[in-house]
């Protein structure tokens, strides 16, 4: 199970609820994205 979150009313949304168009069903914005489950480090050269 895929889970996104809305970039501005912060709701999680399943993704199966995101199958035919990709806007958030509380606020209708198109800004999605995944959270992240672990912490990624980026070490700079």
């Amino acid at each position: 199970m895929v889970l996104y979150k809305c970039f501005y009313c912060n709701k999680e949304i399943d993704g199966a609820t995101l199958r035919k168009k990709v806007r958030c069903p509380y606020c209708g914005s198109k800004m999605l994205f995944k959270p992240r489950l672990t912490i990624t480090k980026v070490k700079s050269r």
